[in-house]
């Protein structure tokens, strides 16, 4: 079965050619029939704000977050990390994600557009070079739960990557570095699932 893209705002594009490039199969998803289809999930970048609305309007909201409290994969980046967290620290009133990841994350912890930055992390599960990493307006994970693996830290000990079970959240882009090795890491997740 394919890998679920959720579609409906973001860098959902970039994920879908990221899982091309390394010969798996990746969809956009937008209904909950599409959903049914696949049997794992990417949340991407964009805003958590804007996707949760959206996710609701489509009828995805709480179909997803079900399936994440069932053990269904599921992978976030950036604004899907936010939208996975079971806390969201600095939210919007009425701000509210799928959760199932037992994080508390600070939204925009770098600052606004103009303090994004890339970086190489050392990232636990990944062969090979650091991982080249961008941050963009990057939440930042600041307490994890005792079934949490962190997976990356910045030189300061901030968190930027976790693992509980079958979920996997990371605060950058890989999909806009040209990095694969974090998606095969998650076709590794969801094959042993």
């Amino acid at each position: 079965m394919p890998v679920g893209v959720l579609a409906l705002q973001g860098d959902f594009r970039e994920h879908i050619a990221t899982f091309g490039k390394i010969g798996a199969a990746a969809v956009p998803i937008r209904t909950v029939r599409e959903l049914e289809l696949c049997d794992s999930l990417v949340i991407p970048g964009g805003e958590s704000t804007v996707i949760q609305k959206l996710a609701v309007a489509y009828g995805l909201f709480e179909p997803i977050r079900k399936k994440i409290q069932a053990g269904f994969p599921v992978f976030g980046t950036c604004a899907g990390l936010i939208m996975l967290a079971d806390e969201i620290l600095d939210g919007v009133s009425g701000q509210a994600g799928f959760g199932g990841l037992h994080v508390s994350v600070r939204r925009n912890a770098f600052g606004n557009q103009l303090d994004s930055f890339e970086t190489n992390l050392e990232f636990v599960g990944v062969a090979g070079s650091p991982v080249h990493a961008a941050f963009i307006r990057a939440p930042i994970v600041e307490r994890v739960g005792n079934d949490v693996e962190v997976l990356a830290k910045l030189p300061d000990d901030r968190i930027v990557a976790v693992r509980q079970n079958n979920i996997l959240g990371i605060s950058f882009h890989p999909e806009l570095t040209n990095e694969t090795r974090i998606h095969e890491l998650f076709l590794r997740m969801v094959a042993g699932s």
